[in-house]
């Protein structure tokens, strides 16, 4: 039988044919078009009934459009990761950087992709960097895979499956918690 896995998210993620791109694991999607981070965290216990062997997350695109700050964000975030490890610690997670949208919005984009990497393993969550794959040298979304600087053409999806595909193999080949090391007494 193949992994259930759960995707969760925002309008990038509801947009995705995931059960038809990834037809060696049992999909759900469960993204929600405009969801922010406060939505997804007023969700987390719909996740946990579910009790997936994986969670793909992508969030925080649209509270930039809310104009919330990338602290807010990224505290949203780290608390939906937090919780998803305490409630299901066998899950495997898989956290989506936040993807490129306007230049003007690249250094705040960019900081909450910092703090989501250095964040991730303190959860045993994989964390999946899209920035370089979609973005731009001046940091907004790359026009040839969107029409309107945030939500992506097919050519788009394209490229965010060819960073996917790899990080699910990876995400099931790392254990999900790490196991207690013994201390060696004198």
């Amino acid at each position: 039988m193949s992994a259930r896995v759960l995707f969760m998210g925002d309008g990038l993620i509801a947009g995705g044919s995931w059960s038809d791109w990834l037809p060696a694991f049992d999909v759900t999607n469960l993204g929600v078009t405009g969801e922010t981070t406060d939505d997804l965290l007023a969700r987390v216990d719909e996740l946990v009934e579910l009790a997936p062997e994986a969670v793909v997350l992508g969030i925080g695109s649209n509270d930039l459009g809310w104009r919330r700050s990338d602290e807010h964000i990224v505290r949203n975030i780290e608390t939906i990761l937090v919780t998803v490890r305490r409630r299901l610690p066998e899950t495997r997670i898989l956290i989506h950087s936040v993807p490129p949208r306007e230049r003007e919005l690249a250094e705040t984009i960019r900081s909450i992709n910092r703090h989501l990497w250095q964040f991730a393993p303190t959860t045993h969550s994989l964390y999946l960097d899209l920035w370089p794959a979609l973005a731009e040298a001046d940091g907004e979304l790359n026009p040839a895979y969107s029409d309107d600087r945030l939500h992506l053409t097919a050519q788009g999806y394209g490229v965010w499956l060819a960073e996917l595909i790899p990080a699910l193999e990876t995400l099931f080949e790392v254990p999900t918690t790490t196991s207690v090391i013994p201390v060696q007494h004198a």
